[in-house]
């Protein structure tokens, strides 16, 4: 394991903002993973695990302790009894990368989650998902070193625990696990996804489109968006989504549609309404292109704070905190940030 100090946190961020890292190391092997952690314990260190730095914001102050950053990659595959393809992929792998390879060898089950930026191993705990996938669908098992034994241990996916945006990563056991590998269960052979409004009408007409299709479908519309991490596109530096749509009891909903009768929905578990935070957004006030300081709303897309150059951390939580007051105060509702927070 090789240990540095003071590391800038931001050139490893996609946003782009925050000061630096007090130690860093890079952890390419599970022995390495459990040798920072006891440096960090041994020097009563706070210790925050690193992805691909895609959905997060580090204080302009940097982190006092030490970030570790996983690199453990390596893909293997094999076919179970059952039928279908188990892909265990390394925590560090590059998570787009992870997916291509899955639809290149023709099985289905991620082609939706195209062009999401970050590592394989960032994947369960937020429960990511988009255009009509999540990753709770697929993944088989979690392995993963528990920190109050150092032991590893295999985590199923009714254990995960997962929700919407959410396991027990984030929730009730937040900074328990460190993810080393992710175990995917895809049918070989299976049919696309074509679930979400913006592919259905991409495809209207098509007959039977492939998963490459899809998967180049899926990052045209992230581009149009700006949600897919492209260099030098200005609009492009951001942490992805910045809040997460909202989900409310069908009697609050009801309430919100006699005073706001043009307000989408979509229908959710227990028959609550899950509410579009990029449409609250921009009704409380704040179009595309929206600019406070040097932190701005994409142009593209609502849901996206992005970093014009040069933002701080602090410009970046300013305005965050202007769009949730507005948001609040026009419809009663909290919008909750995606984004990791780090430092702060």
């Amino acid at each position: 394991m090789r240990l540095r100090e003071n590391i800038p946190l931001a050139p490893l961020t996609t946003l782009g903002v925050g000061g630096p890292a007090r130690y860093f190391a890079e952890a390419s092997t599970e022995a390495e993973v459990i040798e920072a952690v006891q440096f960090a314990r041994a020097r009563q260190l706070p210790l925050f695990v690193l992805g691909g730095g895609s959905n997060l914001v580090v204080a302009d102050a940097g982190f006092a302790g030490l970030v570790l950053k996983i690199g453990i990659s390596g893909i293997s595959r094999f076919t179970p009894p059952s039928g279908g393809t188990i892909f265990i992929a390394g925590a560090g792998c590059d998570w787009d990368a992870f997916v291509a390879q899955t639809v290149a060898d023709g099985c289905a089950g991620l082609e939706c989650l195209s062009g999401i930026p970050g590592t394989v191993g960032g994947t369960p705990v937020q429960n990511v998902g988009a255009y009509g996938q999540d990753v709770s669908e697929t993944i088989s098992e979690v392995r993963a070193l528990d920190l109050r034994s150092l032991e590893i241990v295999t985590l199923s996916n009714a254990k995960c625990a997962f929700g919407y945006r959410a396991s027990i990563f984030n929730t009730r056991e937040r900074g328990r696990y460190i993810v080393l590998r992710v175990a995917f269960g895809l049918p070989k052979g299976g049919a696309p996804a074509i679930r979400y409004a913006d592919l259905e009408r991409r495809f209207a007409g098509k007959q039977n489109p492939t998963l490459s299709e899809v998967r180049a479908a899926v990052r045209e519309i992230r581009h149009s968006k700006a949600m897919l991490i492209v260099p030098g596109e200005e609009d492009a530096r951001s942490a992805g989504s910045f809040f997460k749509n909202p989900v409310v009891p069908q009697s609050f909903f009801e309430e919100l549609t006699s005073r706001f009768p043009e307000m989408p929905s979509y229908f959710a578990a227990d028959g609550s309404r899950k509410l579009p935070a990029a449409w609250l957004v921009e009704k409380a006030g704040f179009a595309k292109g929206y600019t406070k300081g040097r932190a701005a709303i994409s142009r593209k897309h609502a849901l996206a704070i992005v970093n014009r150059g040069g933002a701080t951390a602090a410009e970046i939580i300013a305005l965050k905190d202007e769009i949730q007051a507005s948001v609040r105060d026009k419809f009663g509702i909290e919008l909750q940030p995606e984004p990791v927070f780090v430092g702060f």
